[in-house]
């Protein structure tokens, strides 16, 4: 372990998965919770267009995925909300339009971006202390708006109707909560890479939920198996000299192969075991 450890990157990769943990699981709850995993993959990809502008303009890509991200997650809940248009084919344009803007600005840089691909799958290597204070923040930042909206953002999770007569603002706590699930996302980007980010907010809370559909559990253990996804992920990736992103995914998948087996078979061993009691004959007394 010291021989891993003595490389700088492996720290900065471990501590990175520890805020993208908790930033996943509290965003992609809320995300799984309202269906919105594809408005989510919609946000992931239309980020690529920040990219290629941040490319283009000389200044941080993930600065620049940040505001294009953000715009587009508040252009798709305007599309579908006052414009009355469906919140599929929002996400449908939007996303498009990103990618296409990322690929026209990409190619129009001079020269070559050489860690493109870092953000597309994700990059053991490009993690910094950066990116890690950013996930820090945005942690500290999504436990206190949670935890002091949590009854409003609980409602909005599983009945809008209902979250309207409890609170006047619940458009204004979309906006907000979609903005933050997009800046989410792409300060995820470095983790998993575009591609893939969506599933590291969305796999977390599927596990959680094969145990627990209470809302407070699922966040807590959205971040538990987020975080064991993703340090395994990176142990795997470094080990093996695979991308981290896909390795990651791969890693939580596995993990939620292993709990639903767990579940399965418990299920099979309780039905058997109530199977065994029903066939039992009662002893005759008298």
């Amino acid at each position: 372990m010291d021989t891993i450890f003595q490389y700088e990157f492996i720290f900065k990769g471990l501590l990175g998965a520890v805020f993208a943990s908790i930033t996943a699981g509290l965003a992609g709850t809320y995300i799984v919770s309202r269906r919105l995993v594809f408005l989510s993959g919609g946000i992931s990809h239309a980020s690529f267009g920040g990219i290629g502008i941040g490319y283009f303009a000389g200044i941080n890509p993930v600065l620049g995925a940040a505001v294009f991200s953000i715009l587009s997650a508040l252009g798709i809940e305007y599309l579908s909300v006052r414009q009355k248009i469906r919140e599929d084919s929002a996400i449908g344009i939007l996303w498009a339009f990103g990618m296409a803007t990322g690929v026209i600005f990409i190619y129009l840089t001079p020269g070559y971006a050489p860690d493109l691909m870092s953000y597309l799958f994700g990059s053991i290597l490009t993690v910094t202390y950066g990116d890690i204070a950013a996930l820090a923040t945005l942690s500290v930042i999504l436990i206190l708006y949670f935890g002091i909206f949590y009854r409003t953002i609980l409602y909005i999770s599983y009945d809008e109707a209902f979250a309207r007569t409890y609170s006047s603002h619940v458009d204004a706590f979309k906006y907000i909560t979609t903005a933050l699930v997009a800046v989410t996302i792409v300060l995820n980007i470095r983790m998993a890479g575009v591609v893939l980010v969506i599933s590291l907010l969305t796999i977390p809370p599927n596990i959680a939920m094969l145990f627990t559909r209470v809302y407070p559990m699922i966040v807590v253990w959205s971040v538990v198996s987020g975080f064991a996804g993703t340090a395994g992920g990176y142990a795997i990736s470094y080990f093996a000299g695979v991308p981290v992103g896909a390795t990651i995914i791969f890693t939580l998948v596995i993990i939620w192969v292993i709990c639903k087996g767990i579940i399965w078979l418990n299920r099979m061993l309780k039905m058997k075991s109530g199977a065994e009691e029903g066939n039992k004959v009662p002893l005759e007394t008298g």
